[in-house]
């Protein structure tokens, strides 16, 4: 993508995000990555009359496995606080599950990550449309006490939910200390520390983020008081547990974030099985009707697990239940009010 048009699609999320004459932006990079979104993002704040400003932090070397939680920042403290003085973060590095990231949220910095590839940002544009669908489905969740999810596969857990949050991504933030992140569309919780309990049985067709691979056979979670107790399955389940094995921390099979996708625009069947284009996967995390749960940090919903071992897994054809109540059936959103009208 050329610079034009790059730069017309970064003022299109800055004018969805709120962003006003006067307001003080901050671009976030490392090293050589992402330098043509800061100049993207820095000419097309400047078009608004924001007040532009490009933070490159100095390279790190690769981590191995994706270690969430673990920034550049976090032996620059002088940093942060320039940051935390910022009314906007774009965030080119991926801050998420970081304790610098949650200090800049708190001090009332609105934080919008965009690390994907910029054909899948202008693909995934934010609209007022997927904003309000997805509010409307995060007031429905806020509400909840027990969200099951059950599939012909053999899946039926039960999350109770009386401790953390929904929270909601729609691809832009205009809220003083909101994140989100560029693309996404789903709206998602965490259940009670020792509330989650039942079977999760991961199908084919499903994906394993990091990994970035479809399942190709069946991997069989069973989940006792908020835990996972036993994972069972072929090659794929054996890829599961001995990616979490390298971490060597425990906590990796404690229960972390669930929910749904919400955004017609993100297909299932677009991601490069084994590849990241140049970002984290949100497509795949994205698409309407697939209903995703995640093992590990439960930090970013304010619970006290920080474990930098952390896998998401958007499912397809599942029906989700919030106090008996459809949202999601056989991988179709059932309520009118967050259905998109396909042509």
């Amino acid at each position: 993508m050329d610079h034009f048009s790059f730069t017309e699609i970064c003022l299109h999320q800055l004018k969805m995000s709120g962003v006003h004459e006067g307001e003080k932006l901050i671009v976030l990079t490392q090293g050589n990555e992402r330098l043509d979104y800061a100049d993207a993002f820095m000419a097309a704040g400047m078009r608004l009359g924001a007040k532009m400003y490009h933070m490159r932090l100095p390279p790190v070397p690769p981590a191995g496995a994706w270690a969430v939680g673990q920034t550049g920042l976090a032996a620059m403290p002088e940093a942060v606080e320039a940051l935390k003085a910022a009314d906007m973060l774009i965030d080119c590095i991926f801050l998420l599950f970081s304790p610098e990231q949650m200090a800049i949220q708190a001090s009332g910095t609105r934080i919008l990550t965009a690390v994907e590839p910029p054909e899948l940002l202008a693909r995934m544009l934010p609209t007022k449309e997927l904003r309000e669908r997805v509010e409307f489905a995060g007031d429905l969740l806020s509400k909840a006490k027990v969200m099951r999810i059950t599939s012909a596969h053999g899946t039926d857990v039960t999350y109770k939910l009386n401790t953390y949050p929904a929270i909601t991504e729609y691809a832009c933030t205009d809220e003083p200390g909101r994140w989100d992140h560029w693309p996404s569309g789903f709206v998602f919780t965490g259940g009670d520390d020792n509330g989650v309990d039942g079977t999760i049985v991961v199908a084919p067709g499903d994906i394993l983020l990091p990994q970035n691979i479809y399942v190709r056979d069946p991997i069989i979670y069973t989940i006792e008081n908020g835990w996972i107790t036993d994972i069972r399955g072929g090659l794929d389940a054996e890829l599961v547990k001995s990616y979490m094995a390298g971490f060597n921390d425990p906590r990796g099979m404690g229960m972390s974030h669930v929910g749904w996708g919400l955004n017609q625009n993100a297909k299932w069947h677009r991601m490069v099985p084994g590849e990241f284009p140049g970002g984290m996967g949100m497509e795949a995390r994205s698409f309407y009707g697939n209903v995703m749960f995640s093992t590990g940090p439960n930090n970013e919903l304010g619970g006290p697990n920080d474990t930098a071992c952390h896998l998401d897994i958007p499912m397809r054809n599942c029906s989700l239940f919030l106090d008996d109540e459809p949202m999601v059936l056989d991988g179709d959103i059932a309520v009118k009010d967050m259905q998109y009208k396909f042509d």
